[in-house]
């Protein structure tokens, strides 16, 4: 709590005919309570202590889903890349660890109701989405507004380790999941397979590939949205440029998310068991992200040689430097 302490203000206080006499008063006056560093640690570190106590079986959660699906096989990367994003930006760090932000502790409530809420309701990822709130939480708390506005791009980037519900992949999925049949079936054919697609699922011959609600693309959208944040954040391009990065993100997605359905069926057609079935699929999830990095990159060497940067001048200085250049030195004189 802030502490309060008086002080002497003098007032002048007119009265008739003119004559002002002085008063003296005392006015309360509110301080804000400064900590030592000792005190600062022990702050800190309670603060840690009651985030891992709170959200252990969440991060636990997390960690399982990461191992057990391979679309979301990125969220080991998402916490070292983003402490990364905040150590490329550490020079612009404005921080005073002097008094306590109340405005952070409020932040730390909304995120203790997210969370709360997300129990309530069995909602997994509202309680993943609260760390970040958390997280900023804390840092205003203890750092302040500019602190916090300094993390905001890094601590954000904490949002894409949190897997999405099932009620988001189930009603996007649909879409995804018919335009990647239809790609994956043009592709198939094209290499001279025998595709027929019924629905969702393409019939290659003996094989039969049902593209699942899982093989969708939904998530892999998801990874590569994550993937584009890193590049925006790491890459300094024009406003256009990133926005041309943005809307690739769809098209990057279909065309990796068809390239492993396409994979998985020249598998089937080569004869393999369905154990060598399930490994190429797992398999091809894993790469995904790797695939759509390099297409990431393409992207930007393409825009780059497409619109190459062009230095300006000023044609004025230009010819002025070379009259100066050119005109005759006076000989010195030889003593």
């Amino acid at each position: 709590m802030p502490e309060k302490k008086t002080k002497s203000v003098r007032q002048d206080r007119n009265r008739p005919g003119g004559r002002t006499d002085t008063v003296t008063a005392p006015v309360t006056v509110e301080h804000p309570v400064q900590y030592s560093k000792l005190q600062w640690g022990i702050l800190l570190g309670l603060v840690t202590s009651l985030f891992l106590w709170s959200y252990w079986p969440t991060l636990v959660g997390l960690v399982q889903e990461w191992y057990r699906v391979p679309d979301y096989s990125h969220g080991f990367l998402v916490i070292p890349i983003s402490i990364y994003f905040l150590w490329i930006s550490r020079d612009h760090f404005i921080g005073s660890p002097k008094v306590i932000s109340w405005a952070g502790v409020s932040l730390i409530v909304v995120a203790i109701a997210v969370r709360l809420l997300g129990s309530i309701y069995y909602l997994e990822a509202l309680q993943g989405w609260s760390i970040p709130i958390w997280i900023t939480g804390v840092i205003w708390m203890f750092f302040g507004w500019q602190a916090f506005l300094w993390s905001l791009p890094g601590v954000a980037f904490l949002v894409f380790m949190v897997p999405l519900p099932y009620s988001i992949e189930n009603m996007l999925g649909v879409p995804l999941q018919n335009i990647s049949t239809k790609i994956s079936l043009f592709v198939l054919q094209c290499l001279g397979q025998p595709a027929i697609a019924e629905g969702t699922t393409i019939s290659l011959g003996a094989n039969t590939l049902e593209v699942a609600r899982a093989c969708s693309g939904l998530r892999i959208f998801f990874g590569i949205t994550a993937l584009a944040y890193a590049f925006i954040l790491l890459f300094q391009r024009p406003i256009w440029t990133k926005l041309m990065l943005v809307l690739a993100i769809l098209p990057i997605t279909l065309v990796s998310n068809s390239m492993r359905i396409v994979s998985i069926g020249l598998f089937m057609q080569l004869g393999m068991d369905e154990t060598a079935r399930h490994l190429s699929h797992d398999l091809a999830g894993i790469v995904m992200i790797p695939l759509a990095a390099g297409l990431f990159a393409l992207t930007l060497f393409y825009l780059d040689k497409l619109f190459p940067v062009v230095s300006s001048f000023d044609a004025r200085t230009i010819l002025q430097n070379q009259n100066r250049n050119n005109v005759p030195r006076s000989p010195s004189s030889s003593t």
